[in-house]
């Protein structure tokens, strides 16, 4: 059972979401921020990230970032940009990249079944970062970005969606990066418990990113709980924002390394060494590979092709089977020495948005010795590991396109 709710959403009114809608807090730098919001003050980065609006040189956990926070938040709602819907509603949320389409529903799940484990997760927290969003959440008192989240696909759920996405959208806009959001508000009280009943018959969601947000969002709900002395006061910390997606629509793109050095090795000591555990090949053209446990690595100017052997890795195990993993285990770790790739800052990650060329260019112009790429992690894997109750390599997986944020926000009052 997945309790999936509608809730009155704080969004913004119909003539100024495009100039709302902004991209997660955590894919870009303070000064990536700046930049992107130059001009435009109605963003919704001003909340979500408002350490843009701080004098430079601002503790990253001084109290007046959160509070700028708040007070963004509520300018916003005072001079009209946001708006709150008077009664609890669900939301469908379409995204098109090109040829992807991924359509979702928006609602506020339980947090209560985050911490019961029906709500999956794949990857471990930071502490700092997971600090970083209880403060803003509690400050804001508000959930100002959701959890993107997978389930198994229903076609009960389909056809609601359907119906619903035959109508005409409240919101339709292309952002600045190409990417079309189009939604759709669902006020129809026979559509809203048809929507719950749906998810009631669900086993589990996954989370597919968003863990610092759900694990903050759990945190506040255990704390308030455990404060609360009013049983009629409003409880709607108990809930975490959320957009849910059939995991059949979801596109993982591959999530890729590079290297600063070769641990002391000449590269043909390297090349010697992984061959134990690969078959290298040269002139592999096509720099990007086509199936799983094969890699693309760029050395010396070319590339090469990595397939791993079989015999040196668990095929049966769930996590060790990844080819993240496949890959620190058999070459980052016993060949370049990078044991801990969550702080060797030997190590750089890319995501696969940022193509070939990127890998190509870290090493030729920016001082990497050597680059992988690797085959998108798939869903099925993604939640595989998550049933298993195992934590997946970091860096495993990049979803495109990400979720914009602004568009939906959950107040806790």
């Amino acid at each position: 059972m997945a309790l999936v709710l509608p809730f009155p959403a704080v969004r913004p009114d119909k003539k100024f979401v495009s100039q709302v809608a902004a991209l997660p807090y955590d894919v870009m730098t303070r000064e990536e921020g700046q930049k992107a919001v130059a001009g435009n003050p109605l963003s919704f980065m001003h909340v979500e990230k408002s350490e843009i609006d701080v004098p430079d040189h601002t503790k990253s956990n001084d109290d007046l970032i959160y509070q700028t926070a708040k007070r963004n938040f509520i300018d916003m709602r005072v001079k009209g940009i946001l708006i709150q819907d008077e009664s609890p509603r669900y939301y469908i949320y379409r995204q098109q990249m090109g040829s992807q389409v991924q359509t979702g529903i928006v609602g506020v799940m339980s947090a209560a079944e985050y911490d019961a484990g029906k709500i999956k997760k794949h990857e471990l927290t930071r502490q700092d970062k997971e600090e970083d969003r209880i403060r803003h959440v509690d400050t804001v008192n508000a959930q100002t970005g959701p959890v993107f989240i997978s389930y198994r696909e229903r076609p009960g759920l389909n056809a609601i969606v359907d119906q619903i996405t035959a109508g005409i959208p409240e919101y339709d806009f292309t952002a600045e990066d190409g990417i079309k959001h189009t939604v759709w508000v669902v006020a129809d009280a026979g559509k809203i418990e048809g929507i719950k009943k749906e998810f009631l018959a669900i086993d589990a969601l996954y989370i597919a990113d968003g863990h610092h947000r759900a694990a903050a969002a759990a945190t506040i709900a255990r704390n308030r709980r455990a404060q609360e002395t009013s049983k009629a006061s409003s409880r709607e910390f108990e809930s975490v924002l959320a957009v849910l997606f059939p995991h059949t629509q979801l596109k993982v793109m591959d999530y890729n390394r590079a290297v600063k050095d070769l641990n002391g090795l000449t590269p043909e000591q390297f090349i010697d060494k992984i061959s134990a555990s690969f078959t290298v090949s040269s002139n592999f053209k096509e720099r990007s590979p086509r199936q799983f446990h094969d890699f693309g690595m760029y050395l010396g100017g070319q590339w090469y092709q990595l397939t791993v052997k079989e015999g040196t890795y668990d095929a049966g195990d769930p996590v060790a089977s990844l080819d993240a993993a496949i890959l620190q285990a058999l070459l980052l770790d016993p060949v370049l020495g990078i044991k801990d790739p969550r702080v060797d800052d030997r190590i750089k990650f890319i995501g696969g948005i940022r193509g070939m060329d990127e890998l190509e260019k870290l090493v030729n112009q920016d001082g990497f010795a050597v680059a992988f790429s690797l085959y998108p992690t798939s869903m099925e894997q993604i939640i595989s590991v998550a049933d298993a109750g195992a934590i997946m390599p970091p860096k495993s997986t990049w979803f495109e396109p990400k979720l914009r944020s602004g568009l939906f926000t959950h107040r806790l009052d």
